[in-house]
């Protein structure tokens, strides 16, 4: 069983194979360096950069079904009003985790090793 979800990055390709690819390729560029800055962000206490790169993330984890979104808005809510910082870590450590999954699960199963 996969940890991400397909349906809506074939359905916005529209059955066109290349573009899917791409997207892929795309997610596998951004959202690794991303969260990685997102937990740099965090361990250095700075809510406002880890917000950005939460809320820069949300439409390619949604696109890739990775349902992560009540951890982005633990740490959206942290940066925006200071509360809930103690669920952030845990957030950011179930983010990193299933991102991680997934990266390793697209680079196999589109043979981009």
């Amino acid at each position: 069983m996969s940890n991400y979800n397909l349906d809506e990055v074939k359905e916005m390709a529209g059955g066109d194979e290349d573009f899917m690819l791409v997207v892929v390729q795309t997610f596998l560029e951004e959202i690794p360096p991303d969260v990685e800055a997102m937990n740099e962000a965090i361990s250095n206490d700075n809510p406002s950069l880890a917000y950005q790169f939460a809320h820069k993330m949300k439409p390619n984890l949604q696109l890739f079904g990775l349902n992560l979104m009540d951890q982005i808005l633990a740490i959206e809510a942290w940066s925006k009003n200071g509360k809930g910082k103690d669920k952030v870590p845990e957030a950011a450590e179930t983010i990193s985790r299933k991102v991680e999954v997934a990266s390793a699960a697209l680079k196999r199963d589109f043979n981009l090793e």
